[in-house]
């Protein structure tokens, strides 16, 4: 709350903001036989889910700090040698110590978030290609279209879905690590940043699949 005014039996004792001049301009005897209580919620009590974004954060946010990412690098040992054979080092496109690449303490920047080992690409690929997967099986059993062609057709609005869908989970995707936060700072039960990525990965290989599945069959993988 962001103050709490209370008037009783004609006094006026003010906590926390001033008193709105709406409740100025009440005469004390107006009020001597009840009280009133006016509470503001969020910035100006114009905002009805004022705590909603604390609570929510209470219950599923673990800050990342300086030093856990610093303890990760010097024991876990993917971290001390990349998938490319060598020892990440300071400075380069990729790859880069975590220290580095990480958006809590790493640079922010569209570059360094959409590099080949930043933050966004893996993510942002796996909830496209996870959202792609169920949205292509459960229109081909409405349709009889392959992908393909719920994309191409002129008859459909396939392509102007996916755009959209690429749009705004691209933002959504984006304003946490601009903010700071990765997906490793959030859990909730089995909802984890590792989850997500085996989900993403599975998704991404079963899409491809899937187009390629009906490329060479030349028709919907359901019917």
């Amino acid at each position: 709350m962001a103050g709490l005014s209370t008037i009783l039996m004609g006094s006026i004792p003010v906590v926390g903001n001033t008193l709105s001049p709406g409740l100025r301009t009440l005469k004390p005897r107006s009020l001597s036989t009840r009280g009133v209580v006016r509470c503001q919620a969020g910035p100006g009590g114009n905002n009805p889910l004022s705590g909603l974004k604390e609570s929510v954060d209470e219950a599923t946010k673990r800050p990342i700090t300086r030093e856990d990412i610093i303890r990760n690098q010097e024991e876990n040992l993917s971290e001390k040698q990349s998938v490319f054979g060598a020892v990440p080092t300071s400075g380069s496109f990729y790859p880069r110590p975590e220290l580095e690449r990480r958006p809590e303490t790493g640079s922010r920047s569209f570059g360094s978030l959409f590099a080949f080992d930043g933050a966004a690409p893996e993510t942002i690929n796996g909830r496209l290609a996870m959202l792609g997967f169920v949205w292509a099986l459960c229109a081909e059993k409405l349709t009889g279209l392959t992908v393909m062609e719920q994309i191409s057709n002129p008859a459909t609005s396939g392509l102007v879905f996916f755009v959209g869908a690429v749009q705004i989970f691209t933002y959504a995707s984006l304003i946490p690590m601009m903010n700071g936060e990765s997906t490793d700072a959030r859990s909730w039960g089995p909802f984890n940043a590792r989850a997500e990525r085996w989900n993403g990965r599975l998704a991404m290989i079963g899409f491809a699949a899937l187009i390629i599945d009906e490329m060479i069959r030349q028709g919907p993988l359901i019917h």
